[in-house]
């Protein structure tokens, strides 16, 4: 396989693996930091949030397992639902899914909120 070199900015050479991985961290940094913690996507506005969704002392919401959140968990209330990203649900609307900083944004669309 040929490696090919590309030339940052900042005048480091890196073959196009090691510049995609940088371009990856550096596109997953700027998607996390769009959030803006409402809590809405993770049922907050629903009465009804995910038992890892807590308040800290910012006033912004986090989610304990951040991590490994991906999978079935479960509400404070007992119910049962399918975790998944963000990306998964944007084109739809959910309680609450007017507040989404991903939604205004990446969507750059209107944000209306959802149908009760």
């Amino acid at each position: 396989m040929r490696v090919l070199e590309a030339r940052h900015k900042d005048g480091l050479h890196m073959n196009d693996e090691a510049s995609y991985e940088l371009y990856l961290k550096k596109a997953a940094e700027y998607h996390e930091s769009l959030c803006k913690r409402c809590g809405a996507c993770c049922g907050l506005f629903e009465k009804d949030p995910c038992i890892e969704l807590v308040r800290g002392a910012d006033g912004r919401y986090y989610c304990r397992i951040y991590e490994d959140r991906f999978g079935l968990r479960r509400t404070v209330h007992g119910n049962e639902f399918l975790c998944v990203s963000v990306r998964n649900v944007i084109s739809g609307s959910w309680v609450g899914s007017y507040q989404c900083a991903y939604k205004k944004h990446l969507t750059g669309l209107r944000v209306h909120p959802a149908r009760e």
